[in-house]
């Protein structure tokens, strides 16, 4: 089995390099969907976070106010910490039950949208880091995200820089051009981690 842990800044098109990856073959362990399912109503971990930050973070329905909360936490260093005590370790739980699930020549691949700010590289056999240039990035995220170009910039501003992604990275696939020439990047990066998975399924 080959631990790979994928990231990227906003925008910069992780979720369609996931997606390559799982279509030829890769098994996903997305951090921020286990995110939401731990904290679905009825789990241990809403009840935790209700308790935490009050009803007050509840929908109508039940629900996590996901808005309401991020008002909450954003620019609140004490209150982030405070979320992050209670989702961190049940979203790693939930990730190593799903990896060891896997058949033993797998290429793992770990979708995790903060691996450097939290300093996470460690964790993996390899890191795989999805790049795209500020105007890209910006770009998408008003054109297809709907955000306002000082909220974008904001959201890219609170994440680690080009630099310190690239500083971690084993590969790094830019995606910058047309989805034609990302799929020829992940193709090429999907062949390598798919021997490395092989060999250590032999070892």
């Amino acid at each position: 089995m080959l631990t790979v842990g994928l990231t990227g800044g906003i925008g910069a098109g992780k979720s369609e390099v996931s997606r390559l990856l799982v279509s030829y073959g890769a098994v996903l362990v997305d951090a921020d969907r286990i995110a939401r399912e731990v904290v679905e109503p009825g789990t241990p971990g809403l009840a935790a976070v209700v308790e935490a930050f009050g009803p007050g973070v509840l929908t109508a329905e039940g629900r996590l106010d996901r808005p309401k909360l991020g008002a909450i936490v954003f620019g609140d260093a004490e209150r982030l910490a405070t979320l992050n005590g209670i989702v961190h370790p049940l979203v790693g739980a939930r990730s190593a039950e799903l990896q060891a699930a896997a058949e033993p020549g797998a290429v793992v691949v770990h979708d995790v949208p903060l691996l450097t700010e939290n300093g996470l590289a460690p964790l993996y056999d390899v890191v795989v880091v999805v790049d795209a240039s500020e105007e890209t990035r910006l770009d998408r995220l008003v054109r297809l995200r709907g955000m306002t170009e000082s909220e974008a910039r904001a959201r890219m501003a609170a994440q680690a820089t080009a630099e310190q992604r690239r500083a971690i990275a084993d590969y790094v696939v830019d995606n910058d051009g047309p989805l034609e020439a990302l799929e020829r990047q992940v193709r090429a990066v999907w062949e390598e981690l798919a021997a490395r998975a092989a060999r250590t399924a032999v070892e």
